[in-house]
Formats: C-alpha cells, structure tokens, sequence
C-alpha cells in the first residue's frame, strides 16, 4: 500500500472459537502497520476474551438490534476509518463495512448472504480444505501483511496467576499440578458427545491416578454437565458458571490436558498451548480443529461425515459420535499425558 492506513477495524462479532482463529490476523495486521488504530467489532457476549489486548486500540461492543443499529452507524462512521477487513463474511457484516464509510472494504469472493457485493476487494481464498485461521490470514496477506507463523495474542491479566488459584481453590482443587478438564457441551447438539460417555472417560483417568478432573462450561451448560456428573462413580471438580468468557485463558493455561467436543474452550485451549483431545462429528476438524502441533483429534468413518447440520439426519442417529468409545478418548488422552510428563500447562 502506498500509504499505511491509520485506523483499520476488523468485523468480527462472534462466535468465541472464530473470535480466537481470527487473532493471528489481528497479529499480522499489528505487525505490518505498528502506528495504525486498531479496532475490532465484536458482541458483547464475546467481548471479555478481547479486554485489554495489547495489540488492539479499542474494541466495539454490539448487540445486533434495530433499535441500536442507527448509533451504531454513526459510531463507526465518526471513527473515520481507511479500512474494513470483514472476517465474518455476513450480510449484516457487509452491509456494516459499507455504512462505515471506508474507502477499502475487504472480505472474501464467496462470502455468504451476499455480503461480498458490499466490499471493494474481493480475495478469493484457496479451493483446497483450509483451517480457519489460515483463511482469514489470507485477508491480512491481502493488505501486505506476512506472518511467518500465526501468533495467538491473548490478553495479560496482571492478576491471572491469583485469579486461576482462586478459581480452581473455589473449585476444590488446592493440587492444580495434575488437572484435566472437561468441556463436554458445544452450542449444537449434534456435536454433543453422550454425557454417559464423557463420565465414564473422567472415571477412568480419576481411577488411575494421579489426575484429577474438573469441569468447565459456561451457566447455561449447568445442565449438561450435571448429566455427565450423574453418570460419574467418582467425585469430579467443577468450574461451570464460576468462569467468566475472559477468564478462559486463564483456566487453561492452567490445565495438563483438556477433552472435549468441538467448541469454543477447545480453541482456546489451543490458542494457549494446553493439548487437546477432541470428539468430532459432524464438523470438519481440517477446517475448524484445534490448531498448532499436539492436539489429537477423533472421529468416525461414517459417510455422511462431515455434514455441518445441526440436526441428525442419518438414521442412526449421532453416529458419527457414538461411534467413537469411551477407550478411544481415554488411550488418546493418555498417550497425550505420557508425551507431556514432567511439565504441565499451569501458571
């Protein structure tokens, strides 16, 4: 570019496991034009895991409303941006970057709603399976910016290391030198691994020892995760509705492993450098997995796989998770244990 853009804003309001894939271009974008406003358009829902990063100038809470979208408006064009990078690739999303008054507008060819007739450039991202993180980075690259790795900045808590013993002491976990977690919820239902399932793998790995489990989810999970705790024998930690979206990382740093289904702790997990073992069904774990080295990923030869539906068509229903035991999670989790011995992820 000719001249460095000084206020550049990124669009992307949801989900938390996008939110997180979307960082390496927040990173790439920082690096490239260090002197340039940075702002970022999020939910409020979402917004915590973003307070005070160090690579951004200010942060945009929304609540999409009719009522709330005219101050909206004027709110983004008062910013007087140079440009608009639209890594959620929506109708509301194009038609926001149009409204803010930006001369460059940058999103993807086959954004989705007709987003893409909003933009002034259109990238057109590889046809082969890429992961998430490696798509967005291709708007980044767009404005000249290159990463030779991708970089998950996630904001320094001043008192994180207090915060996570106050948590997992709350938790009855005073010993924070061998916990598992388990996130065993997902906003669809079809990527819910049975809750008699994941009971029976925290059961294991608590009978062999020395691990202890806790669960992690937010309040509306309660549900959930009291099923699988129903089904236990044994006794199991529980951190679901005490943790805040921004206190995620924190949690997770401090774990040695966490399993889970595809959502949205699993990334950051991830982002964080925790190892993952994921049950996948009927999501694409190329294109949404855990992302980086050491995670491991488990899913089932089922042809109907991936689908990306959230509701079961197949007639034996949830197949493509069922089919996936409980010693396939519990070997898998293992051998992820034996290669991280004599460290853990803690703080």
């Amino acid at each position: 570019m000719r001249n460095p853009p000084e206020r550049i804003l990124l669009l992307k309001p949801s989900s938390l496991g996008d939110i997180i894939h979307a960082l390496p271009t927040l990173a790439a974008i920082r690096r490239t034009f260090p002197e340039a406003h940075i702002s970022w358009l999020v939910k409020k829902a979402w917004a915590p895991i973003l307070h005070h990063h160090p690579l951004l100038d200010d942060i945009i809470e929304v609540e999409f409303s009719a009522v709330r979208l005219f101050g909206l408006i004027g709110s983004l064009r008062a910013r007087r941006f140079d440009i608009v990078v639209d890594l959620q690739g929506l109708l509301r999303t194009g038609v926001l970057s149009w409204l803010s008054g930006a001369a460059t507008r940058i999103g993807f060819t086959d954004a989705r709603e007709g987003s893409s007739l909003f933009y002034t450039r259109r990238i057109v991202a590889p046809m082969r399976a890429m992961h998430a993180v490696d798509r967005y980075l291709c708007l980044a690259s767009a404005l000249g910016a290159t990463s030779s790795k991708s970089e998950f900045v996630l904001p320094d808590r001043s008192d994180e290391k207090r915060r996570g013993e106050a948590l997992f002491t709350k938790a009855g976990l005073d010993d924070a030198s061998n916990v598992i977690g388990i996130a065993p919820s997902a906003r669809w239902v079809t990527k819910r691994w049975p809750a008699e399932s994941f009971a029976a793998v925290a059961d294991q790995l608590q009978y062999e020892g020395p691990h202890k489990v806790v669960f992690i989810g937010a309040t509306q999970e309660k549900s959930e995760v009291a099923r699988v705790k129903r089904a236990m024998r044994t006794e199991a930690a529980d951190l679901t509705g005490l943790t805040t979206v921004g206190d995620l990382p924190v949690v997770m740093r401090r774990l040695r492993l966490l399993i889970t289904n595809d959502s949205g702790p699993m990334h950051v997990a991830a982002a964080v450098g925790t190892s993952v073992v994921a049950v996948f069904g009927p999501t694409s774990s190329a294109c949404t997995g855990p992302y980086g080295d050491g995670h491991t990923v488990l899913t089932s030869p089922v042809d109907c796989r991936p689908c990306f539906r959230r509701q079961c068509h197949n007639p034996n229903t949830y197949e493509c998770l069922t089919r996936i035991s409980v010693q396939d999670v519990v070997r898998a989790a293992q051998r992820v244990l034996q290669r991280n011995r004599g460290g853990h992820n803690g703080g």
